[in-house]
């Protein structure tokens, strides 16, 4: 049976109670039926104890459980000690495994704060997450210590993923010279969002593109434009590449080739109101501005797909988990959740429906988990 290989996965996480004695319940068990409690739509440690009893039998035919279904508490307290970076490897790889994904193409790197994580001893949880919008799965994360921030996450990240070859997308917290370099080094490339934390090179760049507009200045390198409607809009978006050679600090960020802007204009079919938003981006590509715009696109699913899901059909800010690791290792098991479900959802079925069914059929609940 295919779940042995998660399973084996699971036993290389770390039992943190062997210093307490006897154990009643087999630390596997408790992560895999964390773990199948939320693809079945569980919020928490006491629908960890649902499920489980609901679903003993079936249960029973892979996993051991000499002392029959933990209760909530224990499973809270395991989640609370057990170390998230552990229990987020061992799942990566086992999914990994399962997938035998195709080379990567986009990785999006962005923090979430799980907003309802923080108590008298600590603030909320800020993790930081590399998603591959192409495969639908967290390749990897790291928590953002108290009193630091992204910047200094990220190369941690980095280091812990194998980005050979993929183009990495970081919004304008990670746009640094440094994590530029780091990228390059590990031979991928980038695309960086650019705002006002790099103030100068922000004004030179919109002065530039103001230049070309107004014929001042050497044509654009490549340009797309992409129009569509729907929901009583009419959306026009345009990307326009110039060569970073046109900057002054060019050299200061390595593989620095393009500069790109994207202008999104909408306008209301029935007010005939206009909007106007303007974002622009340095890459290390060269200039193919419909390339661009495919990876630009991909990098909002990290929020539009992973931290909304995480939010609204997983309900994590809702959570009351607080107490030491258990926000974190629930997060992972969320995440792990949406990447096996993802690559099943066909058609209009919504996650929520898939994970109601899988609570219902084991048999559906083994071809989402091992269909892969």
């Amino acid at each position: 049976m295919k779940i042995s290989k998660l399973i084996q996965n699971t036993e290389r996480v770390s039992d943190p109670r062997r210093i307490y004695g006897n154990l009643r319940h087999k630390l596997v068990d408790i992560l895999v039926i964390g773990l199948l409690s939320f693809l079945c739509g569980g919020k928490d440690f006491a629908d960890m104890e649902v499920y489980g009893k609901a679903r003993i039998e079936w249960l029973k035919g892979f996993l051991e459980l000499p002392n029959g279904i933990p209760d909530s508490d224990t499973f809270r307290r395991v989640f609370e000690r057990i170390n998230p970076k552990e229990l987020s490897k061992c799942l990566n790889n086992w999914i990994m495994h399962e997938r035998q994904a195709t080379a990567l193409k986009t990785v999006s790197i962005d923090g979430k704060t799980i907003r309802g994580s923080g108590n008298d001893y600590h603030e909320p949880y800020q993790v930081v997450s590399a998603w591959a919008s192409e495969h639908g799965i967290t390749l990897g994360q790291v928590t953002v210590d108290e009193g630091s921030n992204e910047i200094t996450a990220i190369p941690q990240l980095l280091d812990i993923i194998d980005v050979k070859g993929a183009v990495v997308t970081i919004d304008a917290m990670g746009s640094q010279k440094t994590i530029a370099a780091k990228i390059i080094e590990l031979e991928a490339d980038y695309l960086l969002a650019l705002k006002a934390n790099h103030k100068n090179l922000l004004k030179q760049v919109k002065e530039l593109f103001a230049s070309i507009d107004t014929g001042h200045a050497e044509p654009l390198l490549d340009t797309f434009t992409e129009n569509k409607s729907g929901h009583g809009r009419f959306e026009t978006r345009i990307i326009d590449v110039i060569s970073a050679d046109l900057i002054s600090s060019k050299s200061s960020w390595k593989g620095l080739e393009s500069i790109v802007r994207v202008k999104y204009i909408s306008i209301c079919a029935k007010s005939g109101n206009e909007t106007l938003t303007i974002r622009y981006f340095l890459s290390s590509l060269p200039a193919n501005a419909r390339r661009l715009r495919s990876i630009i696109k991909s990098h909002w699913s990290i929020e539009s797909v992973l931290h909304w899901t995480l939010d609204v059909i997983f309900e994590e800010d809702k959570s009351k988990s607080k107490k030491d690791n258990s926000p974190l290792n629930l997060n992972i098991l969320r995440k792990t959740a949406l990447s096996i479900l993802l690559p099943k959802k066909q058609g209009r079925i919504s996650l929520q429906k898939m994970m109601f069914r899988a609570a219902l059929e084991e048999e559906y609940l083994e071809m989402v988990l091992f269909g892969m």
